[in-house]
């Protein structure tokens, strides 16, 4: 019997080829489209799940508040790793994470450009074990000058990983020689860390740096061990060892499984940038909904044709098929289009990953999950499918009465109502969409143009590698601003944009005169006299730094309108700020000068932080210099920053950043979800569009009589168009009616991810209208112009 409703499905399927292949290339398409959102999904869910031990590896983070302001820390300071595993039997295994600036490394005559290593401590690979291909796990990292390098890593400094073991690499100053003590396998792609090599943090590393969060601390539980009972056991933690440190606070320490970091994690000082899991629930309903729009075609197409298959209906049941027969033969008739339409989606998603991949940034990969994974998920998927898409059909053309079918007429209602519903659904999805896709353009485009409160257009910066070199700064900026194509050059510490600024505690002067006992924790970054002038940063009182002597060097610092704000600090100018500047507490005093503008340096995600700007005491600490050229040959003064950098410094490459990019890169994660989610709105409305398609030629053609004798009696081409256009219109904008609300309601939530954002414009609403609107009139006026045009003697003939 099945194969019997398989070779009568083959035969419809061959005798309707027009609605067949609309319906194939709809379920394909929307096949297609959720196999790639499900491959995106399943690779954002599996990040870290590589370890064995996953369930038993947490990272500590941080969370304080206090009066005008706050903190919430991937880091911690360099004390906690020993002092948690000391005090709490729970914990197995500590270890932490220290990423490195970059180093040039030089083996024989060979150098390279390292900026992506890790200083851990010797228990990394216990806690945290990446696969090592050569090298023991419990010792290649127990040696002070030992290095682990990645097989990619190993092969561009040797050219065969096997040759590694055993052989010294230097720095290129030669202050440090490595061993190399083991090679490992790349870190896989679905991992929040990004290193190509490990070298060994100092047993000692800031042990009494409480005030410096700038490690990744890992624990390793016991087995068995409850991650509740230690929760509850934390804050005593923080009773004992941090609150002396940081004064009256609310302070808070947490434990994330190694597991949840990627998606759920949005803390300061990120290794890098993380997924959300809201996007990954909005790709996965995005994915579903999309298929529901080709299944929805499919339904509609269907229950259009119903009446040109009434008798077929009324025969069957004369012979004695009952209801469930009729109902699986149109089951099988849409299991077997579904299968069809799936090896057409696999065709489309082997063709469209890699450049999904390019697209998305990812390395997706069609098996990735196993060969037999897949089979099974597109089987279901298949069976998920067909069942979707014809259990309305097979209900309802089963349902015919015989004696009305016999006759070829449709027995009590028509469904059209319930049709209507379907492609006003439809285009409320395809109009959701479209309207979320624009907001979030008109975000993105807010937060990439918006007044930073700084000059970022034309304005680069670049790294000082060699040390020595820092002390000849002053001649740099001579010989730069020899060339008038370079306006302003300024030293730094810290290019700003990156978001990592360090964040120390300032104990600032009181009205009294004493000095605060609480510490007010603020980002901390070291600029020269010409930091100001370069950036376009204006003052709001007081005065610059001076680099006349040395007083201000050592004496001086500025503050931001945010820091005066947050803490109260009335007349703040002449007040004196301290700071730690050793492991045993010693401070250092300074006077404010100035206050300045506030600016961002970290991107509008964030809320502008409180400020100290001091002048580097030693030119060892300016190790980037920041210049602005001028827009008339950017080339050129390129040509001539490189020109002079190679004068001073000819061992190392010359590298830059423009400092748009910078803040730009921050945004990265957004974009990449914009131009997903974009591309998928034109994919909906494009399956939408598809499905009205063949109605619209479904319902020209049941209505080609009534053409007929309209035109006999005078109706002209337009009146027939706007006749057979008007209730698919219609049908739109009603659909739009309905988005709306929910548009808005989704995308205002979104835009509480960034803490400063731009408003939802009523323009959005009317864009998507008008450009919905006209898509679905294209779409309708072809058959609708077709039929009206056709001759009015053949419409009365038609059958």
């Amino acid at each position: 019997m099945f194969s019997n409703f398989l070779l009568i499905a083959w035969r419809n399927l061959v005798r309707y080829k027009y609605y067949a292949l609309i319906n194939i290339a709809g379920l394909a398409i929307g096949m297609a489209t959720c196999w790639l959102l499900l491959l995106y999904v399943l690779g954002e869910t599996s990040y870290e799940n590589f370890f064995p031990d996953k369930d038993r590896v947490y990272r500590a983070v941080n969370s304080a508040t206090w009066t005008g302001g706050s903190l919430n820390l991937a880091t911690t300071s360099a004390p906690f790793a020993p002092l948690l595993k000391k005090d709490y039997p729970e914990i197995e295994e500590v270890t932490r994470v220290l990423t490195d600036g970059g180093s040039m490394l030089q083996y024989g005559e060979k150098k390279l450009q390292v900026e992506d290593m890790f200083f851990v401590d010797s228990t990394f690979l216990k806690v945290l074990p990446f696969t090592l291909l050569q090298g023991d796990a419990g010792s290649c990292l127990q040696q002070p000058n030992a290095i682990v390098l990645t097989k990619t890593l190993a092969a561009k400094i040797f050219g065969d990983p096997a040759l590694a073991m055993g052989k010294t690499i230097r720095t290129e100053d030669s202050t440090t020689v490595f061993l190399v003590s083991g090679v490992m396998e790349d870190v896989p792609a679905n991992s929040h860390f990004a290193f190509s090599a490990l070298r060994v943090l100092p047993a000692n590393y800031n042990a009494d740096g409480w005030q410096n969060f700038d490690v990744y601390t890992y624990l390793l539980l016991r087995p068995g061990a409850d991650i509740k009972t230690l929760e509850n056991k934390l804050p005593s933690f923080g009773e004992r060892y941090v609150k002396p440190h940081m004064g009256d606070v609310t302070y808070k320490m947490e434990l994330q499984p190694i597991t949840s970091i990627h998606l759920h994690s949005h803390l300061g000082y990120e290794m890098g940038t993380n997924g959300n899991i809201l996007y990954v629930y909005v790709f996965l309903l995005v994915g579903l909904l999309i298929l529901a729009i080709a299944c929805i075609n499919y339904m509609n197409l269907a229950t259009a044709r119903a009446a040109g298959r009434v008798r077929e209906v009324g025969v069957r049941k004369t012979l004695g098929s009952g209801r469930d027969e009729i109902a699986r033969m149109f089951l099988a008739e849409s299991f077997l289009l579904t299968l069809i339409a799936a090896v057409v989606a696999w065709g489309l998603v082997t063709l469209a990953l890699p450049y999904f991949n390019a697209f998305a940034h990812r390395q997706l990969q069609l098996w990735q999950f196993g060969v037999a994974r897949t089979i099974g998920a597109v089987l279901l998927l298949v069976l998920f499918t067909g069942l979707m898409a014809g259990i309305y059909p097979a209900v309802f053309m089963s349902g015919f009465r015989v004696v009305y079918a016999l006759k070829g007429r449709l027995s009590g209602s028509s469904h059209t109502g319930f049709r209507k519903g379907l492609v006003t659904f439809q285009f409320m999805i395809a109009i959701v969409l479209t309207a979320s896709t624009l907001v979030a353009y008109d975000q993105l485009q807010y937060v990439m143009h918006k007044d930073l409160g700084f000059h970022k257009e034309q304005m680069l910066y670049f790294h000082l590698n060699d040390v020595n070199v820092r002390s000849s700064i002053p001649a740099i900026k001579q010989q730069l601003l020899s060339n008038p194509l370079i306006r302003d050059v300024s030293a730094v510490s810290n290019p700003i944009g990156r978001n990592d600024l360090g964040t120390s505690g300032f104990f600032f002067e009181q009205n009294d005169g004493s000095i605060a006992e609480s510490s007010i924790l603020a980002q901390s970054l070291m600029v020269d006299a010409d930091f100001l002038k370069t950036m376009g940063i204006s003052l709001q009182s007081g005065r610059n730094f001076s680099d006349t002597g040395n007083t201000d060097r050592f004496h001086a610092a500025l503050i931001n309108e945010t820091l005066v704000k947050n803490f109260n600090l009335k007349d703040p100018l002449g007040k004196k700020v301290q700071f730690k500047i050793d492991n045993k507490g010693t401070r250092a005093e300074r006077v404010i000068v100035g206050v300045v503008r506030d600016f961002h340096t970290y991107s509008l995600q964030h809320k502008i932080a409180p400020l100290v700007m001091e002048m580097a005491p030693f030119s060892v600490m300016e190790d980037n210099l920041y210049v602005r050229i001028s827009p008339q040959n950017i080339p050129a003064a390129l040509a001539h920053i490189e020109k002079v950098y190679k004068r001073f410094d000819a061992n190392h490459a010359f590298s830059y950043h423009f400092a748009d990019e910078d803040f730009a890169r921050q945004y990265e994660g957004e974009l990449q979800q914009e131009r997903i989610f974009g591309m998928f709105t034109v994919l909906a409305l494009f399956i939408a569009c598809l499905g009205l398609f063949g109605l619209a030629a479904f319902m020209a053609v049941q209505r080609t009589r009534e053409i007929g004798v309209r035109k006999t009696m005078g109706a002209s081409t337009g009146s027939i168009v706007k006749m057979l256009s008007q209730d698919f219109l219609k049908l739109v904008l009603i659909a739009a009616l309905l988005a709306f609300p929910l548009s808005w309601w989704i995308m205002d939530r979104w835009l509480q991810h960034f803490a400063y954002r731009t408003g939802i414009s009523i323009w959005v609403f009317v864009l998507t209208s008008i450009g919905v609107t006209v898509v679905a009139l294209l779409t309708v006026s072809y058959h609708a112009l077709k039929a009206a045009l056709a001759n009015p003697v053949q419409s009365l003939r038609a059958d």
